[in-house]
């Protein structure tokens, strides 16, 4: 529809939009469109159970209180006669057409002018109607103002589209979660961390594994869950798992969680550590955002770390966020990131940064963890930095909780 009334109610929809470029929100459409036709009342409708319910209201007169959520029964309503037929989508005078002085809301109200156009879903199903009117009746309004309605009745249409699909992918995200929660489709494995110089097992990084569907990568799984506000939940769960058997290893190997700040700060993570023995558990702050407050962070860690609990930072030389955390957090563990020992030695660059992180762990008394090492000749240079714990392909897979116990004996 490229006309010149098709493209002033496409400029009068501009308007209407938070930015340049942006989608209009359903609450900007209907101030736009009142005030554009002088009217009093402009609403969204919703037909629900032989109800009309009232989704988004904007009312410039405040003789008249209608709150979103409100609801009539629908046969009572203008709506419905205009979806089915009985009045016109447009009236100048309500109280000149026979059938709208049936409705007792025309006097009561009153009705004066009246437009309403049938917001049809993509699959034709009716949602319900666009609507606004004024008190006093206005005689000027012509079949291009009901293009206008119409023009505006088919962008809420796109955005109520939307709002539908995106409520109903979080309904299954919801469900995917609980179905996580619910059931054993979150399992732990465990990837070694080795010293270097005695050569053994130490600990062991806990890592969650999913078999729900779809089938995809933890971090997939995590994220979903934040988008639903389930991610504490969840994390707490993969934590429990993780040290569920810990006093079936030896007294000398610690095992690794993963705990974001939110999980600590609300005091989930407590919780889940009581009657743990904290000097064999090392958690590892997971946020690659800058925190805002550490200080918080602070207050809930420092009684347990008084208890022997050990904090590590993750994805270390990583980014901004991660070298924020070594900083603010003082923890007792460095892991060098992936990206920092991935080919480290064959790239001066790598090596020199970190070297520059193990002089900073030598200078505060952390340990360097090396995260990643994949192959021998990554392993050396290691070693040759002084790095004296490591995990990685090379070194180790994650395993199974059992094959986990036997390495120990090794």
């Amino acid at each position: 529809m490229n006309t010149p009334l098709a493209n002033a109610a496409a400029g009068l929809a501009g308007l209407a939009a938070s930015a340049p470029g942006q989608r209009p929100s359903l609450a900007r459409l209907l101030q736009a469109i009142r005030r554009h036709m002088g009217m009093d009342v402009a609403f969204i409708s919703e037909f629900e159970h032989g109800r009309r319910v009232f989704r988004h209201v904007d009312i410039g007169d405040a003789r008249l209180l209608i709150q979103p959520g409100d609801s009539d029964p629908l046969e009572e309503s203008y709506c419905v006669r205009v979806v089915d037929g009985r009045l016109p989508e447009l009236i100048p005078d309500a109280c000149v057409n026979a059938e709208a002085l049936t409705l007792p809301v025309t006097r009561a109200v009153p009705v004066g002018a009246h437009l309403s156009v049938p917001i049809r879903l993509s699959d034709g199903r009716i949602y319900g109607t666009f609507c606004c009117f004024s008190h006093a009746p206005d005689l000027t309004l012509t079949a291009r103002d009901l293009q206008v309605m119409r023009v505006f009745a088919e962008l809420a249409a796109e955005q109520i589209q939307l709002n539908l699909s995106e409520g109903e992918a979080r309904r299954l995200a919801e469900g995917r979660i609980d179905a996580v929660l619910q059931s054993d489709q979150l399992r732990m494995v465990f990837q070694p961390i080795v010293d270097l110089d005695m050569n053994r097992v130490v600990g062991f990084e806990s890592l969650a594994r999913f078999s729900g569907e779809p089938y995809r990568t933890p971090d997939l799984w995590f994220s979903e869950a934040t988008l639903v506000g389930r991610a504490a939940e969840l994390e707490i769960k993969a934590i429990r798992l993780a040290l569920a058997r810990l006093n079936e290893l030896p007294t000398d190997v610690y095992v690794t969680v993963n705990a974001s700040p939110e999980v600590i700060v609300q005091g989930a993570l407590a919780d889940a550590l009581h009657g743990q023995p904290l000097e064999r558990i090392v958690v590892e702050v997971t946020e690659h955002q800058a925190i805002k407050r550490y200080e918080a962070i602070a207050e809930v860690i420092a009684p347990l770390q008084r208890e022997g609990l050990r904090i590590a930072i993750d994805d270390a030389g990583a980014g901004y966020a991660s070298f924020r955390h070594v900083l603010d957090l003082h923890p007792q563990i460095i892991k060098l990131d992936i990206s920092i020992t991935h080919a480290i030695d064959v790239d001066r660059s790598r090596r020199a940064l970190a070297a520059a992180l193990c002089g900073f762990a030598l200078e505060t008394g952390c340990g360097i963890v090396a995260e990643g090492v994949e192959t021998q000749a990554e392993l050396d240079a290691v070693r040759a930095l002084g790095i004296g714990r490591a995990q990685g392909y090379h070194l180790g897979r994650p395993m199974s909780f059992m094959d986990a116990k036997a390495w120990t004996v090794h």
